[in-house]
């Protein structure tokens, strides 16, 4: 019989060895799940929060002293914030560029862009239901881009105002709610 740490395969010692290691590699390769960061404000970051304005200033700092990289024309439009210093909040647009807005410019109200990765795709749309199933009746037929205003999210689907349409949308749909968040 074969000897590993002076025991045989089928000592009990050798068991206890084997499960162990099973047990520490478990623990070992199992995802890390991290909490919610806090900003100073009390509030978890990442988030998204929407713009008050409709002529918003990014810059490339936090501080009115750093250059304006973009003006953002859009009231209403999502926002991610990623970090935050003093009044200023970094931020995330839907396309991806990032840069420093002023706290005073963002709202808590929660809106969300319908499906903006699919804006070039010809003849695309996007389906409002009267309620949170595939198989509810449409209420319109949505472009991708419009922006709507978030009533609440749950089991993966969000409750929407849209240019005076209520329904519901696929919250994989949305850029401006997080894939499992719940919005009430």
């Amino acid at each position: 019989m074969p000897k590993f740490l002076n025991c045989t395969f089928k000592s009990p010692q050798y068991i206890k060895i084997i499960l162990s290691c099973v047990v520490v590699s478990t623990l070992i390769s199992a995802p890390v799940v991290q909490a919610a960061k806090i900003g100073a404000s009390g509030f978890p970051l990442p988030r998204y929060v929407s713009l008050k304005s409709s002529r918003t200033n990014m810059r490339v700092g936090p501080g009115r002293d750093y250059k304006v990289e973009w003006m953002f024309t859009r009231k209403g439009l999502p926002i991610e914030i990623l970090q935050e210093f003093d009044n200023w909040r970094k931020v995330r647009d839907p396309d991806g560029a990032e840069g420093w807005v002023l706290k005073s410019l963002l709202s808590g109200k929660r809106t969300a862009i319908v499906a903006p990765w699919k804006r070039d795709e010809i003849n695309s749309f996007v389906k409002l239901h009267s309620g949170p199933k595939e198989t509810s009746a449409l209420v319109a037929k949505l472009k991708p881009g419009v922006i709507g205003k978030i009533d609440e999210c749950f089991e993966g689907w969000c409750k929407m105002s849209i240019k005076g349409y209520k329904g519901y949308i696929k919250q994989v749909l949305l850029w401006g709610v997080y894939p499992d968040e719940t919005v009430e």
